[in-house]
């Protein structure tokens, strides 16, 4: 621990003082307000591109299952000095939050992934590069310094293209790789589909694709020169639904680094990850975008944990909305959250100081919950501060 303000207190003091001079935060607390000041400043279509798949009834329901987990705080014990601290894959995190991969940044604002990686870094949190990035991984990973970031990837229909974006992301200094499994097609999404919109194919979100070799010996001419042709190159190779265990392992001859398998929900899935060796999990359904109806994530979170049995790391993602959720997944069993839409509403609103401001008040919100429930450090939270179910 250290002796610096608790991340808690020390929010809510400067916010005070701010309020006592006049002024007011720029990006707003409540998240419905976050959400709707943020749509405000995109197109219908981009705002649209970030929402859900089907009915959206996958979303609400991760909303549900967080919601339905209820915190039993304790009294009488001593925390005064609180830690946030974890450690994933070597490297020591001041909180246990990473940034979700996102795609398709500039939709939200014209820095894009750019501005999301320096708001990270100011933090020391993890941002782990999109594979449907709006700005080159290098570029990003210039911009962060030594701060910590990991990759996620979609497997293409090119093993080659898939290797190279690995041992790309190894080059820049990622710390991890983070195989997206839940996307090997996409979902129905009918406010995209009703908006006629998908940006890959007005050359967004491609950003990986046109600085890859791989990618770019595979077309007749440079992508600058013929972007339309670019475009449905990527729409032929961008994800492979033939991707099963065994040629995932091939992976392995690509990196040495940790390698987490994202999209995680049924028990068995968790388990069989774990006896084959990954490093890590995250339980996620993509935060509803795609598999409409599907479970809550919160719902799946403990017996996933379980069934990993402390043999890979366990990550969760999909309805995180602020520091208490945190609390509840790392009480379920999780190492850490991965924090995806409000950031990006952040990233509207403000750029890269919108993304740090959201960092910190989930991380603030985070440090006053653990301290109310009684409990000195994420290190110790388990369910036993959680009501019976």
């Amino acid at each position: 621990m250290t002796d610096h303000p608790a991340p808690g207190p020390l929010r809510l003091a400067q916010t005070y003082a701010a309020g006592l001079m006049g002024h007011r935060a720029t990006v707003p607390f409540r998240i419905d307000e976050l959400e709707a000041k943020a749509g405000a400043t995109m197109t219908p279509e981009a705002s649209g591109y970030l929402r859900s798949a089907g009915a959206e009834a996958t979303a609400r329901a991760n909303r549900a299952a967080l919601d339905a987990i209820r915190l039993v705080p304790r009294m009488l014990r001593d925390v005064a000095k609180r830690d946030l601290s974890v450690e994933l894959f070597g490297r020591r995190l001041p909180a246990p939050v990473l940034l979700a991969p996102i795609g398709v940044q500039d939709l939200a604002h014209p820095d894009a992934d750019l501005a999301t990686a320096m708001g990270a870094a100011v933090r020391g949190i993890p941002m782990i590069f999109s594979n449907q990035a709006s700005v080159a991984m290098e570029d990003c990973a210039a911009a962060m310094g030594d701060a910590p970031r990991w990759f996620q990837l979609y497997w293409t229909r090119s093993d080659a293209l898939a290797e190279s974006l690995v041992r790309r992301a190894e080059a820049c200094g990622c710390d991890a790789i983070v195989v997206t499994l839940d996307t090997t097609m996409l979902g129905w999404r009918p406010v995209d589909l009703g908006h006629g919109f998908l940006p890959f194919l007005k050359g967004q979100g491609i950003a990986q694709y046109v600085t890859d070799p791989v990618f770019r010996s595979m077309l007749a001419r440079p992508p600058k020169e013929d972007p339309l042709a670019a475009a449905q190159l990527f729409t032929q190779i961008y994800s492979d639904p033939g991707v099963d265990w065994t040629r995932l392992r091939r992976i392995r001859e690509w990196t040495h680094l940790p390698v987490v398998l994202k999209g995680i929900q049924h028990p068995a899935d968790a388990q069989r990850a774990a006896e084959e060796g990954w490093d890590g999990i995250v339980v996620s359904n993509h935060g509803g975008r795609q598999v409409d109806g599907a479970v809550g994530s919160a719902s799946q979170l403990a017996a996933c944990v379980d069934a990993v049995a402390g043999r890979a790391r366990v990550l969760f993602d999909s309805g995180i909305r602020g520091g208490a959720d945190v609390v509840k997944a790392l009480a379920l069993g999780a190492d850490a959250v991965l924090l995806g839409r409000p950031y990006i509403w952040g990233l509207a609103i403000d750029g890269a100081d919108g993304v740090t401001a959201v960092i910190d008040n989930v991380v603030a919100e985070l440090d006053l919950t653990l301290g109310l429930i009684g409990c000195h450090s994420v290190a110790g939270l388990g369910r036993e501060y959680l009501a019976d179910r």
